[in-house]
């Protein structure tokens, strides 16, 4: 079945393109580019900017580019560049044949620094760190020139020339632009155009470079070389907005793109620093990026989130400029809906507690139908097989309860899931008092309809002892226990609000038997316990390994509504 886009709604960056149209700039062209840093792995917060990018593009008969910002090589490798590709290609995007690096224009972004020295634009810096810091003033007090700013062109371009060449250290000289140290916006207050750094081979380039151009030089001349139209980023970069311009203005590029900010996606109970997801997969707080309670795209696909789900997401908080915090239950609202249409039913007990139906012949065996799907018929039927001994959860048996449980007790009815009405006649306990076994009758003219002028408690699932499968479940929760993990007592730090509960293992579970054929991307219904999928990782060699998705319901709601 193929996955069907939501239609885009509209917002102001929509409004924006629809007016540039209108007035024939760009001469009609749409075309924008997603440009992550190859430096960890992509999460959900890029999700909101690759179905902007690339949809907008999609939508106006454009185009996107995939390009990495590859100019730290320090922090990048080919394994995050590898995984982004795929993430984009899994939420349904291509960029064809347009996948550029930063990397790509080494050689002319260079050239146009030289054509910014030349013009008397930029110059070259002794200053160490710490002193350009002392010297760049604050948001109250302007900055002092530095007192190599006005070294002549012939010895910039000497000294850039060199500093291309290996001849100075990591740190001993940089190239500045000559803007204005006294502006109001620090970013236009002589910014570092390049660093050197040296001892790195990058993915790209190897060893063919020492000295590396920043991004905020780097980023707005790539936009230019790639014909772009918009350039679309969050609202951290709205004061680097006049340098991006600075920048283009100064040297001589075919055409000069229109940057636009909107608001970055923050989700309650997760972080978005991708120096904190660092932290948390290097320093073993989870299992790597792509566990499952991260808010990577790799873990949220590996948990059993759909392309769909997440895209509906995107759409649903919308494009604006205002920052706010989404409720986790919205994205796992999107899940839910999109499951609930599409994913097959089937039953698996998670608590087992044995069943043995005493008047139920001990040899025999029968095979019961049951609908893959309660409200879509042409997912069809299967067969469940059915025995004298079956599997019950343990939560759905009390020995007295109240009116209100609906569940099985002592001397009580209920029915079985597409079977049997059963009774408990007898508990069967070990030394300890624990319950480990229930005696029961069923009535076999009970099959498919209630026994008239009866009172059935309720339904409740099951899998037959003889034929079920076992295996492992995983229930995954919110990593963190606080809406605002970043919210923490002075002296405190983020991870203190990790969730101790956010992975609970259940081991010697039972399935029905059409699960010993699940493949990993197969998605399920277990019936009223949640959504599941087998673990990518660990189900492996037959094992069964299934996620919890989500569950059923929002359980945290009644948290929060409580104020715990």
């Amino acid at each position: 079945m193929s996955e069907q886009k939501p239609s885009s709604p509209t917002h102001f960056i929509r409004q924006i393109i629809d007016q540039d149209l209108q007035s024939g700039k760009n001469e009609g062209r749409v075309h924008t580019r997603f440009p992550p840093e190859p430096n960890g792995y992509l999460h959900i917060g890029h999700a909101k900017s690759i179905v902007l990018n690339f949809g907008v593009a999609e939508d106006y008969r454009g185009k996107c580019n995939l390009r990495f910002d590859d100019t730290n090589p320090h922090k990048e490798n080919v394994e995050f560049v590898e995984n982004i590709q795929k993430d984009v290609h899994w939420l349904g995007f291509d960029w064809e044949d347009r996948l550029f690096y930063a990397s790509n224009y080494f050689q002319q972004l260079y050239d146009f620094a030289v054509e910014l020295i030349t013009a008397g634009k930029a110059y070259v810096c002794d200053m160490g760190a710490e002193q350009m810091r002392e010297y760049r003033g604050t948001l109250k007090e302007p900055g002092r020139e530095s007192p190599y700013r006005s070294r002549s062109v012939e010895e910039n371009l000497d000294l850039f020339a060199r500093m291309k060449a290996g001849d100075f250290a990591d740190g001993e000289r940089v190239l500045r632009a000559r803007i204005d140290m006294a502006s109001p916006n620090m970013n236009m207050r002589d910014p570092t155009l390049y660093r050197i750094r040296h001892g790195v081979i990058h993915h790209q380039t190897g060893e063919a470079w020492c000295i590396y151009p920043m991004y905020d030089y780097t980023h707005p001349i790539s936009d230019a070389l790639e014909g772009i139209t918009h350039s679309l980023c969050t609202l951290e970069f709205e004061d680097h907005r006049p340098l991006y311009d600075w920048v283009l203005d100064n040297i001589s590029v075919p055409c000069h793109p229109q940057q636009i900010e909107f608001s970055r996606l923050n989700l309650e109970y997760t972080v978005m620093s991708k120096r904190k997801l660092t932290q948390l997969a290097d320093e073993g707080f989870v299992e790597g990026w792509d566990d499952p309670r991260m808010p990577t795209i790799a873990g949220l696909r590996r948990r059993g989130f759909t392309p769909a789900s997440i895209r509906d997401f995107c759409h649903r908080i919308g494009i604006t400029k205002s920052d706010n915090l989404v409720e986790m239950g919205v994205l796992e609202n999107c899940i839910r809906e999109d499951l609930d249409a599409h994913a097959p039913r089937r039953m698996a007990v998670l608590h087992p507690l044995k069943v043995v139906i005493e008047n139920y012949p001990e040899a025999d065996e029968e095979t019961l139908s049951a609908s893959n799907h309660p409200k879509d018929e042409s997912m069809g039927q299967r067969e469940i097989p059915f025995s004298r001994e079956i599997y019950i959860d343990q939560a759905d048996f009390r020995e007295q309860a109240n009116k209100k449980y609906k569940r099985l007790v002592t001397g009580g009815e209920v029915r079985l899931r597409n079977a049997y009405v059963i009774k408990c006649e007898e508990v069967l306990k070990n030394n300890q008092g624990d319950i480990v076994e229930l005696r029961c009758t069923y009535d076999p003219d009970t099959l498919g309809k209630n026994p008239e002028g009866r009172k059935v408690r309720g339904v409740i699932h099951w899998v037959s002892a003889r034929h079920g499968v076992k295996g492992e479940v995983r229930l995954y929760d919110r990593l963190f226990s606080q809406p605002n993990p970043d919210k923490v007592p002075e002296g405190g730090h983020f991870t203190d609000n990790l969730n101790p509960d956010s992975l609970r293992t259940l081991t010697g579970c039972y399935f029905e038997s059409n699960l010993s054929g699940a493949a990993v991307g197969d998605r399920y219904q277990f019936e009223r316990e949640g959504y599941f999928t087998l673990d990518s990782r660990e189900a492996v060699d037959g094992r069964l390994v299934f996620n919890r998705i989500v569950t059923l319901r929002d359980s945290w709601a009644k948290i929060e509504n409580k104020g715990g």
